[in-house]
């Protein structure tokens, strides 16, 4: 078959979406396909084919809430001009999707959707985009949902849409199939007596590790070791700054401050982080070479605007917290000048960081925390190292993560976030932790509950071992890209059984 995959974003870009379409199209491409995927232009993307898949690149960004900019027309003609025979789009709410609503009556051959969650369903500046939705997606001939009861397959079935598959997420048999060798413990300092406990996730603000970081400094060490490895990307930012506000459509890069006093370790070296008037001249250049004036225009002035609104915002933070305590020491004054036998004002509460947890877990001589941003391959072998993943992530669609986790016999612990609780009854790798959703379907847990939960896994050793057997010998029988590549190969050209249509199995154990 001649397939077009069309998605925001693709390698060398990291993020879930991408590693899905990767591991789709590589797959498909192994298997005789010609596969080309639709993606954003990256100045970084030195090629325009990779392992067989061939990649057509856009300068388009946005989406039709916030405004599309860049070649639309070209990605509608290339649309109608496609000749294949399948189109696979994944995700709402981005460029890829939402620039071909004028054209999805044109094109003729099977056109496929993953909604990918709808994570701004219920945020009040999208209402008029998910009032025009259902018209849209029923152009498409299958929807493809990754989760039996969630926000966007109840929102297919609400309007009676009925073109509806179910397929899991997975982790790949080639990076999980067979334990790498270990050391990566001994690269970050990590006893090899230490539970580890690890959370893996980008941008940090919205995948949980404040709350994880939390949870840990609660936890009574019982005279055991305990260490913490937090994996993302660290960026920078002043180390008085809250955390930001959770996003309307949480795609925007990570903003978490970096730590406020260095690790214990030594961490490993960031080539792809470091910043530098070479490397930011480098980049320029390239990007004029291959966009061309119009794309190296439109990106400068991104460029200048995010560091003007960081250069604006630096010194509010303090300028706050400095007015916030001269008015306490007002209130204070006024009160020993009135009514000092009475009790004392108390001081406005300190909005708590990452950094204050992580330090507050340092204190302990038993505990150590790791911050790190390690490569792909280190970080599959810190899966295999550790002892529980634990996930405490605001807002999910069907998370990865877990499926990595069971792959490498990780048992894990996570919030209800996303589908996380279906992933855990179909390959009982893992157990779920209660918390709160907001009116928005953000997820807050307690850190406290979390630190319970968390104890009570660690002290179950047999409990443990049994989440993480259970859930690689599923992951083996149904959540390996292998497996469910060829499930999709078979939507795209529309031969899957209709006894495969319906919701999948409450167990798939």
């Amino acid at each position: 078959m001649k397939l077009l995959l069309c998605c925001e974003f693709y390698h060398p870009s990291r993020g879930g979406v991408q590693e899905v379409m990767r591991q789709l199209a590589e797959r498909f491409a192994a298997a005789g396909h010609d596969v080309t995927v639709a993606t954003t232009f990256l100045p970084e993307r030195g090629f325009e084919e990779l392992n067989g898949v061939k990649i057509a690149s856009f300068h388009i960004s946005g989406n039709l809430v916030r405004g599309l900019e860049g070649e639309i027309q070209r990605y509608r003609d290339f649309l109608r001009a496609f000749d294949g025979d399948a189109i696979l789009m994944k995700a709402a709410q981005q460029w890829t999707f939402d620039a071909s609503w004028p054209a999805l009556d044109d094109i003729k051959c099977r056109k496929v959707f993953i909604p990918c969650g709808y994570s701004a369903l219920y945020e009040p500046s999208y209402a008029g985009y998910f009032k025009e939705l259902p018209s849209i997606i029923g152009k498409f001939d299958e929807l493809i949902f990754y989760a039996e009861d969630y926000r966007d397959v109840n929102f297919a079935r609400e309007h009676g849409l009925e073109k509806l598959a179910f397929l899991p997420n997975g982790a790949s048999e080639k990076e999980f199939d067979v334990p790498p060798a270990s050391g990566i413990r001994a690269r970050l300092g990590i006893p090899d007596d230490a539970l580890l406990l690890i959370t893996v996730g980008t941008p940090i603000s919205m995948k949980g590790h404040l709350e994880v970081a939390e949870a840990f400094a609660r936890l009574d060490p019982r005279g055991r070791p305990l260490a913490l490895a937090l994996n993302g990307q660290w960026g920078a930012r002043p180390a008085d700054a809250p955390e930001p506000p959770r996003p309307a459509d949480p795609i925007a890069p990570d903003d978490t401050p970096t730590e406020s006093e260095p690790p214990p370790v030594k961490e490993p070296a960031r080539p792809e982080r470091q910043r530098g008037i070479s490397a930011i001249v480098g980049r320029a250049v390239l990007t004029l070479r291959r966009g061309g004036v119009g794309t190296f225009l439109r990106r400068a002035c991104l460029w200048v605007y995010h560091r003007t609104i960081w250069l604006l915002l630096m010194p509010y933070y303090p300028v706050r917290r400095l007015v916030r305590d001269l008015a306490f020491q007002a209130r204070l004054a006024l009160h020993r000048a009135v009514s000092p036998n009475s009790p004392p004002p108390q001081p406005p509460p300190r909005l708590r960081t990452i950094d204050d947890a992580i330090a507050d877990a340092r204190r302990d001589p038993l505990k150590m925390v790791v911050q790190t941003e390690l490569p792909r391959n280190e970080v599959v072998e810190l899966f295999f190292a550790a002892d529980l993943f634990v996930f405490a992530s605001r807002v999910e669609y069907s998370p990865l993560v877990l499926f990595e986790a069971s792959a490498s016999g990780l048992p894990f612990l996570s919030v209800p976030a996303g589908n996380a609780a279906e992933i855990a009854r179909w390959s009982g790798g893992g157990v779920i932790c209660s918390a709160e959703k907001d009116e928005r379907g953000y997820v807050k847990v307690d850190p406290a509950i979390l630190a319970t939960e968390i104890d009570r896994l660690l002290q179950d050793d047999a409990l443990r071992a049994s989440l993480g057997e259970e859930g690689r010998r599923a992951w083996r029988e149904h959540f390996t890209w292998d497996v469910i590549s060829r499930r999709y190969l078979a939507i795209l050209a529309g031969t899957m059984p209709a006894e495969e249509h319906g919701p999948r199995r409450s167990e798939i154990r």
